[in-house]
């Protein structure tokens, strides 16, 4: 098992290294590109297959999944106590199989539909980097080695953005929307940085299960307040959390499809992941004082976002879909950052179970929008909605059928995964930790309840204009800013997109019709860490 964890992390980095050499002259097939292509697809799957045989051979009998497993702890820079320590839980395990599932995926689907761009062996070993620093920032257990891991994923994302995007939509191209997300994310990382030197220096170690035992009591309160004011900052920034949300509308807007899906599906989480792993259990005085403003902050995202993508779907306002869907996640991390205020069992279960749900839900939708702007050549809602316009239902029902799918999932129709992470957040805002103001809380879950509502409400407005086209009520204005061009043919899923978007429609109604696969994971671990370390 501790071989195993390791491949998983080092594999898809020695494949990166491997994508930049020449290919061997009998696997080169048609081309060279197709080889580094292929080569991507091999990488990943292997990886996904050993993530699979991890969960598969991960004990989860009698509380076991609060313990870490598959562990490898070895010195690395012994003068600053800083060790190589690897080991997953039941909070990691789904987020690890997670992140190598859809870049599985995205490989897949980019050896079919590769987007345009340079040489195809830097975008196969970039995708491979971003990959290796997601897996790794889910299974370090080292302050130091978490911060290297986080900041692995920004220099890969930023180039797939810079060099692999498109411009449509986003002022300034595709290169601002790049450079906005490295400052954006860097500047929160230099203050993330000294909130865990402050942590590791002052409790004399950098090892998080030490941390995680001490539950704060070797920190006096006042290193714990301003520790997590700093790490939050650099975690909130990479969620992201209203008011430091900015850079994502233009990051997902110019980005490829394949670099939506693993920027929602999985970077998003690795922000929300440290709350949970580091915050909650290292700082619990510090996170106590600002559990309410970050409940606050939350809320007022999830309103916020939902609020901007009704203004986006509203016709007439040119907006584009990658946009409304990048702002849609705004809102629904919003959901995941209340569920870990509450700092309650039953909340942070709800934030966790939102992280899945959102990953899978975000992801499809990402790549279905993808395939409308490969089959358009545009995402602009107005365009897809006007009388030569999508009409998906009519010109490509499988199509349409899944996207109307992805979008009542995103919505939580109960029975779908969407609904379980929301339903638990709003349950622990009811009844928050000792000490938390519950008429606060009960405010917030109120307005985190009239968010649930305007989110139905632009999504079905994005199903209604997109799948079923033009309303017959349609001005004239309206009609003139509608210039579609005429589609003789639209072609209706193809065989490798079914092949990428089955398992995430699968997951979805399994998590929603079976939520105790992935809360019989989480919560053991989940008691363990508001409890200190004690199972």
């Amino acid at each position: 098992m501790q071989a195993l964890l390791a491949l998983i992390v080092a594999g898809p980095l020695v494949g990166a290294l491997a994508a930049l050499l020449p290919a061997p002259p009998g696997l080169r097939g048609k081309s060279p590109d197709q080889a580094v292509l292929r080569h991507g697809v091999v990488v990943t799957g292997v990886i996904l297959a050993a993530a699979i045989v991890l969960a598969l051979g991960f004990d989860r009998g009698h509380g076991h999944a609060s313990k870490m497993q598959a562990t490898t702890d070895i010195s690395w820079i012994a003068a600053l106590d800083v060790r190589i320590h690897l080991g997953i839980d039941g909070i990691s395990l789904p987020l690890l199989v997670l992140t190598a599932l859809l870049t599985f995926l995205c490989a897949l689907y980019s050896y079919f539909k590769m987007p345009q761009g340079p040489s195809p062996k830097a975008f196969v070993a970039l995708l491979l980097l971003l990959e290796s620093g997601t897996l790794a920032t889910f299974a370090v257990l080292d302050l130091i080695l978490f911060f290297l891991a986080f900041e692995m994923v920004l220099v890969p994302m930023y180039f797939l953005i810079a060099r692999w995007g498109g411009s449509e939509g986003v002022a300034g191209g595709r290169e601002a929307a790049a450079w906005k997300f490295i400052l954006y994310t860097l500047l929160g990382s230099v203050v993330m940085l000294l909130g865990l030197l402050l942590i590791g220096i002052k409790a004399g170690t950098f090892d998080m299960v030490a941390l995680a035992t001490d539950n704060g009591r070797g920190l006096s309160t006042s290193v714990q307040v301003i520790a997590v004011l700093a790490i939050g900052i650099g975690l909130a920034v990479k969620t992201p959390m209203w008011p430091l949300h900015s850079w994502l509308p233009d990051a997902h807007t110019a980005a490829p499809t394949v670099g939506s899906v693993l920027l929602a599906g999985v970077l998003l989480k690795m922000g929300t992941y440290g709350f949970v792993r580091i915050v909650l259990p290292v700082a619990p005085h510090g996170m106590h004082t600002f559990a309410p403003y970050l409940a606050a902050l939350a809320v007022a995202g999830i309103i916020y976002g939902s609020l901007a993508c009704l203004a986006l779907a509203r016709q007439g306002a040119g907006g584009d879909l990658k946009r409304l869907i990048a702002y849609s996640s705004v809102g629904h991390m919003g959901f995941v950052l209340l569920g870990i205020a509450t700092m309650t069992p039953t909340g942070v279960n709800g934030a966790l179970f939102a992280n899945i749900a959102h990953g899978l839900i975000t992801g499809l939708l990402f790549f279905l929008v993808g395939a409308l702007k490969d089959r358009y050549g545009t995402a602009d809602l107005d365009t897809l909605a006007g009388a030569t316009g999508a009409a998906l239902y009519g010109r490509a029902p499988r199509l349409g059928g899944l996207l109307a799918f992805a979008a009542v999932a995103s919505l939580g129709l109960p029975g779908l995964a969407g609904f379980w992470g929301e339903m638990l957040t709003m349950f622990g805002a009811f009844d928050p930790a000792d000490g938390l103001s519950r008429p606060a809380f009960l405010t917030f879950m109120a307005v985190a309840g009239i968010g649930t509502l305007l989110t139905a409400a632009y999504l079905l407005v994005v199903v209604r204009r997109v799948c079923m086209g033009a309303a017959p009520g349609a001005t004239a204005q309206g009609a003139q800013s509608q210039r579609a061009p005429q589609v003789p043919h639209l072609p209706d899923v193809r065989g490798y997109e079914f092949a990428a978007w089955t398992p995430l429609v699968a997951l979805t109604v399994l998590g929603g019709l079976w939520p105790a696969v992935l809360l019989g994971l989480t919560d053991p671990a989940v008691q363990k860490l508001l409890a200190g370390g004690k199972s």
